[in-house]
């Protein structure tokens, strides 16, 4: 049986990660599914003025609300899933997860995003394919916004056209 994390964080990209996987398990594989969410820590100065009982409530209302759709998907197909939650960067914990449980796969949902985009950005699946020794799976999602598709590109080149101006004026 294969184990397989699906970290998720109730975007509609980690939806498309988790219908694959159920296609996978209608496929005649048989898998261990193991849902990730990971919530950002508090800031130092919330965490000074606030008990740990009260952040780590937070923390697990928060995942269960991340975690609501992909659920609902399992659920519905029938599907037997574990859930983890964890608190700290989002990276060091998909990667430590996968390493502690001994994960075959981590399966990952990604927006559609133009070349240039991934190039500046320093996404979570990004950062995720370079640090762990275990095989990533990356499910296309939805199509970028137009903002990203048009908007940050003619930023980006805006940006480097003022630059150049600039340069070679200075």
């Amino acid at each position: 049986m294969l184990k397989v994390l699906v970290p998720s964080d109730g975007s509609a990209s980690s939806q498309c990660a988790v219908r694959h996987v159920i296609s996978e398990c209608g496929k005649h594989r048989a898998l261990d599914i193991h849902l990730l969410n990971v919530q950002p820590p508090f800031s130092k100065f919330i965490s000074d003025h606030s008990s740990g009982e009260g952040r780590m409530e937070f923390h697990r209302e928060q995942a269960r609300q991340a975690l609501a759709p992909a659920r609902q998907l399992l659920d519905s197909a029938g599907i037997a899933y574990t859930v983890h939650c964890e608190v700290g960067d989002r990276v060091d914990c998909i990667v430590e997860t996968a390493r502690r449980l001994q994960c075959d796969a981590i399966v990952m949902g990604t927006a559609r995003k133009s070349s240039l985009v991934r190039l500046v950005e320093n996404s979570v699946t990004n950062q995720v394919l370079e640090r762990t020794s275990v095989p990533v799976e990356v499910i296309a999602g939805e199509a970028a916004s137009r903002l990203e598709r048009v908007g940050i590109p003619a930023g980006v080149g805006t940006g480097a056209g003022l630059l150049a101006l600039w340069m070679a004026a200075n």
